[in-house]
């Protein structure tokens, strides 16, 4: 093969590599909508992330999410994932700041209302204050549980595995309470059903 022929391919595999890998670290490509991207960048933000407190259990892929006790917008406790035992839970971790997370809630509300009373169960966990929290429900109501935490280096989502806070952040919890799949980034239209089937 002619060198200049060789080059040509080589320069082609690497520009089809660096597109491959753009996809992987670009927020909106399809790669990341993938459960490929997605652990492939959760890989990358646990290596690029502060460790946790040494005494926090941390949730892994395939083991029991660590218990969780928060309170809801009633101000009772709720613990999770016992408070929907013998389901899955999908856990959507959000502000009312966070422009894409309120972006995908009607869209994680739809699906709520879509699975009935043995199906997944949608719970939302916002890291901020009650009375922003309700004055943001007031405007844009959903139809699934929100609960409370304070942001920090212990709260539910890096408990759940979002090291480095990013926001919006989804779990899947299988019925048995093992950590299925992390999702980071918002939902699209339509693709709830696809990632937590």
């Amino acid at each position: 093969m002619p060198s200049a022929l060789k080059i040509v391919l080589i320069a082609a595999a690497a520009g089809a590599l660096g597109v491959l890998a753009g996809q992987l670290v670009s927020g909106n490509g399809w790669l990341m909508r993938t459960d490929l991207g997605q652990r492939v960048l959760q890989e990358r933000m646990e290596r690029e992330s502060p460790k946790p407190p040494a005494d926090l259990a941390v949730a892994a892929r395939g083991a029991a999410m660590p218990p969780l006790r928060l309170q809801g917008l009633d101000k009772q406790p709720v613990q999770l994932p016992q408070a929907y035992a013998g389901r899955p839970i999908l856990i959507n971790i959000w502000a009312s700041w966070c422009g894409p997370c309120i972006k995908e809630m009607p869209e994680l509300s739809r699906y709520a209302k879509g699975q009935g009373a043995d199906g997944t169960q949608v719970v939302g966990i916002a890291l901020d204050n009650a009375a922003d929290v309700a004055a943001f429900l007031q405007r844009v109501p959903v139809g699934y549980p929100i609960l409370l935490d304070t942001p920090g280096p212990r709260d539910a989502g890096v408990q759940l595995g979002n090291l480095k806070g990013v926001l919006p952040y989804s779990v899947l919890i299988g019925a048995d309470g093992k950590l299925v799949k992390q999702r980071i980034g918002p939902f699209e239209d339509g693709e709830i059903e696809g990632w937590a089937n």
